[in-house]
């Protein structure tokens, strides 16, 4: 089954297309049934957001009238090789990468979409973008917040994201 191609379309997660709404803007959309709530995503990057600039920047909600669709406005960010870089260049990012992670997990946040499932098409670190501000994390549509489920199921998904983390720090300096 071929999923619809928007104008502008960037790329297409398992239930939205993010498209180009500008040079420094992009839209992910949410029409139909996406089975992920605009609301409860949009909460979630504000509130990551607020500790660092590790993930995505909220920028607005909106109705896109010409496609018929919600959107959740973000900041456009323009992906870089990693594997131009040094390893030692690579290392320093890593460490800021960490370090930001781990203030996000102590502040109550936690993405867990580092690694792609392998039944979910797409790369193994699609969420996970090298910037010319270093890395950066996207897609926060199944992070949670530590308020929403409670410290044992928060403790169990920093725990797999931690683990997720050393093997994403073996590839990234790896290749």
């Amino acid at each position: 089954m071929e999923s619809k191609r928007y104008p502008r379309q960037l790329s297409r997660g398992a239930n939205n297309a993010v498209i180009a709404l500008s040079e420094t803007e992009v839209g992910k959309l949410f029409g139909g049934d996406t089975r992920s709530d605009i609301g409860s995503e949009a909460e979630k990057m504000r509130f990551a957001n607020e500790v660092n600039g590790l993930v995505v920047r909220f920028s607005r909600l909106e109705y896109n009238a010409a496609l018929a669709s919600d959107m959740l406005v973000m900041e456009r960010i323009y992906p870089l090789d990693f594997r131009a870089h040094e390893v030692e260049t690579r290392e320093l990012w890593l460490d800021v990468f960490t370090d930001e992670l781990r203030a996000l997990h102590a502040a109550g946040f936690v993405h867990r979409d580092l690694l792609r499932p392998s039944n979910i098409p797409g790369d193994r670190y699609d969420n996970i973008l090298l910037t010319s501000q270093g890395l950066r994390l996207i897609d926060v549509g199944i992070s949670v917040l530590q308020r929403q489920v409670g410290d044992p199921f928060f403790n169990a998904y920093v725990q797999r994201e931690r683990e997720e983390l050393q093997v994403f720090g073996q590839f990234f300096l790896g290749r």
